[in-house]
């Protein structure tokens, strides 16, 4: 193969390949080529997303580290610190859907102990195609079984996440993972490297074939085929990566020993570009040079080229910068956990460049001092990809869409609509271990997760934290500004249940072919509204990851931003009110009953969606539902300092509207409940977030709390019965209502 038709197949266009020969002052040769094609990649280099990201705040004073390190660390008090980062695996899933999911845990696991932190649970955003399609319920038994399989071995519990599904995932499913770790403050250790004749070491696995190109092949580009289907899989299988959890076990535990005795300086996962990724960055962050041997490199197959070997995403491995005098205790520490340790490389110092300026090389070499293979400066590696700005361009039809407002879809079957909403996804988080370490106070299946924030080697605290994943793309595909606003919004509501006060936010940008101007849009107005919304409520986004090239048959996906927001307790000694309300208790609406500027605006909500109206205008981002989540929150943090509060069981108001967060504490309560006056079938399916459904049994001292908290509260009704009457809109057995959100989920995927 030419080189000219080389770099086109390693994901480089033309004009890149003549940045590389400018940041060389040469033509690069194989192995220089491949190692800029994965580290410029899309998926590696955020080149088409680096602009926007920029705009995003990522300081408060409890930041300790922020966006560009493996994983964003905020202080949590007691001198406890807490790593939290989000990563997406959505081509590799689409491929092979198990090892794709398994591989997708185990990274966002590496992520977060190279920071010092013992990972602590997963989240797993999961968004498929319809359910009676055969491929959808292939892909979503991989992709749990693979999510189960790993976490389950590895012993980190998986206590929530989202399960959406939509024909716009049918060819191009998402599947995000988040992992939140907790650290003692002084174990915070960087992925840089430093020390002039340090040893750069690696650990773990050998290194073989499976994930090679993994980056630049699945991640950086769509699927084409005519079909829309991901009819490249056997060609694309072999770059999906291959997880053992029993080994990742043995590293972390290695890991955090190694950090805790003090025997590593800095340390780095490989993730996506493997070794080259590791070396350039550790190296670029330091400022300093480094040699690699590409001999010493463990391998699993013989006949490895050097750009296999520097390009492998092989899993289960880190790099550890190592001074010389404790590599002996690093060896025989690694050998007590069973895991391998070979000496790979060492520091540099960096050398002058044509102007004199300091210069960190990478060179690849055969043999420690042996010929030199490859080499490149670091930073132009890991930092100076190309940046663009790419055009964009407002959907030419969405003012029409949006024009079209489903205000006027007539109510039909509201007791239809409000069983169709019912899904409980239990059989999902089933497949997992929620319970490992026995930190888990809330798991999945409610409004937010909530942990003790416990666990080996952490100082003794009470203090407690809280997990959410959200998104909304049926909000983002209307209006991606307000519809990502409006989605941290919701996840500061589902915190509010557990009684946790956010603290910080991660995302997960999923969207199409950034080639296309109407992505750019999207991603661009996403940006923005995430970035006023955290102005707005004070949060940090301190890290995250974009997806792009999430397209099938030319199609793109609606824009799919997943928000990880993380919040804190200051004491957790009981565990929050849950969803059940009892015979007796009186039920309020807490929060607003109509939105702004709307009343009851129905714009991407599943009751429009299920009707094929998928325009209208979404409502505004409402300071009253801030309040709303604030005052709901203060309440239930009450209850679980062990205090007294009048909030006996709350739900957030969210996917499926106020009827269907009834019909959830309903049928989850096997108490009824008589609604006497809702103001339509608006009402009762509207989305509009920062709404509370707070079961009490003393609603004299509710009502006036909220009173003296300027927030909007409204009586519904008292527990009683076996029925769920909403007006002359809805009236149906809550026996009903539990045997339907019990069974859908099974039913619809044919278990």
């Amino acid at each position: 193969m030419s080189d000219e038709a080389l770099h086109r197949a390693l994901g480089l266009t033309d004009d890149e390949y003549a940045l590389v020969e400018g940041v060389l002052h040469r033509a690069p040769n194989h192995l220089e080529l491949a190692m800029f094609a994965v580290m410029w990649s899309e998926h590696c280099s955020y080149k088409s997303s680096r602009l926007h990201l920029r705009r995003l705040p990522t300081s408060a004073p409890w930041v300790l580290v922020g966006p560009g390190e493996n994983a964003g660390v905020i202080d949590a008090g007691d001198g406890v610190a807490i790593a939290l980062r989000i990563e997406s695996h959505n081509h590799p899933s689409a491929i092979e859907p198990y090892q794709g999911a398994a591989t997708g845990v185990g990274g966002i696991l590496r992520d977060v102990f190279t920071m010092g932190a013992r990972p602590l649970a997963v989240m797993d955003p999961l968004f498929f195609g319809p359910p009676d399609d055969a491929r959808a319920r292939w892909l979503v038994e991989g992709v749990v079984a693979g999510i189960s399989g790993y976490g389950n071995s590895v012993g980190v519990p998986t206590i929530g996440g989202e399960l959406t599904f939509d024909e716009g995932y049918a060819q191009n499913p998402l599947v995000n993972v988040l992992c939140v770790g907790a650290l003692p403050r002084e174990r915070l250790v960087l992925g840089r490297a430093s020390g002039v004749g340090n040893l750069a070491v690696l650990l773990g696995s050998r290194t073989g074939r499976d994930g090679i190109g993994g980056v630049s092949v699945l991640a950086s580009a769509g699927f084409s085929g005519a079909d829309g289907a991901a009819s490249l899989d056997d060609e694309k299988r072999p770059s999906v990566q291959v997880g053992d959890p029993y080994e990742e076990k043995r590293l972390i535990e290695a890991c955090l020993a190694l950090l805790d005795e003090g025997l590593v300086v800095g340390i780095q996962d490989l993730g996506g570009a493997g070794l080259t990724c590791a070396a350039s960055e550790t190296a670029a962050r330091g400022g300093v040079g480094m040699d690699l041997d590409v001999t010493a490199v463990p391998l699993r197959e013989a006949g490895m080229a050097p750009w296999e070997v520097m390009t492998s995403e092989s899993q289960e491995r880190m790099l550890a910068i190592v001074r010389p005098e404790d590599l002996a205790a690093l060896e025989a520490l690694c050998a007590r956990w069973e895991v391998r340790s070979a000496v790979v490389g060492r520091v540099t110092a960096p050398v002058p460049d044509a102007a004199g300026r300091p210069v960190g090389m990478v060179r690849v070499r055969e043999g420690f001092d042996g010929p030199v293979l490859a080499e490149a400066p670091a930073a132009a590696l890991a930092d100076e990809a190309p940046l663009y700005d790419r055009p964009r361009a407002r959907p030419a039809d969405l003012d029409a869409l949006v024009d079209d407002d489903p205000v006027d879809e007539p109510a039909g079957d509201v007791a239809a609509e409000l069983l169709a909403g019912l899904v409980d996804p239990a059989w999902v988080y089933r497949q997992y271990d929620s319970q490992l370490f026995l930190n888990t106070v809330v798991g999945p299946g409610r409004d937010a997760a909530l942990l003790r924030l416990a666990g080996p080697g952490l100082p003794a605290s009470e203090r407690g934290f809280a997990l959410t994943t959200d998104s909304n793309p049926r909000w983002c595909a209307l209006d991606p500004r307000a519809g990502t606003a409006l989605t941290l919004l919701e996840a500061i509501a589902n915190l509010a249940c557990v009684g946790a006060t956010p603290a910080a936010v991660v995302n997960c940008l999923n969207f199409g072919n950034p080639e296309h101007p109407e992505v750019m849009w999207q991603l661009s107005e996403a940006v923005d509204g995430l970035a006023a919304a955290c102005v707005a409520t004070g949060l940090p986004v301190i890290g995250g990851n974009v997806s792009l090239y999430n397209e099938s048959a030319g199609r793109d996906i609606d824009p799919t931003p997943v928000l990880g927001v993380v919040g804190l307790l200051e004491r957790l000694v009981a565990p929050p009110p849950g969803w059940t309300w009892r015979d007796g208790d009186t039920v309020v609406l807490v929060g607003p009953r109509e939105a702004r500027p709307d009343p009851f605006p129905l714009a991407g909500s599943l009751f429009a969606r299920r009707r094929g109206r998928r325009g209208g205008r979404l409502p505004a981002f409402d300071e009253r539902a801030l309040a709303t989540c604030r005052f709901v929150a203060g309440e239930v943090a009450r209850v679980c300092a062990g205090g007294p509060s009048p909030v006996a069981a709350v739900h957030d108001v969210g996917a499926g509207g106020l009827a269907t967060a009834l019909g959830e504490m309903s049928a989850a309560s096997g108490v009824g409940l008589a609604w006497g006056d809702p103001r339509g079938h608006a009402e009762l399916f509207t989305e509009a977030p920062g709404r509370f459904v707070v079961a009490t049994r003393d609603p004299a001292t509710l009502l006036d709390a909220a009173a003296s908290a300027g927030v909007e509260a409204t009586v519904l009704g008292v527990g009683a019965g076996e029925r769920l009457t909403l007006g002359e809109w809805c009236d149906l057995a809550v026996a009903d209502l539990a045997e339907r959100r019990a069974s859908a989920l099974s039913a619809a995927l044919g278990l």
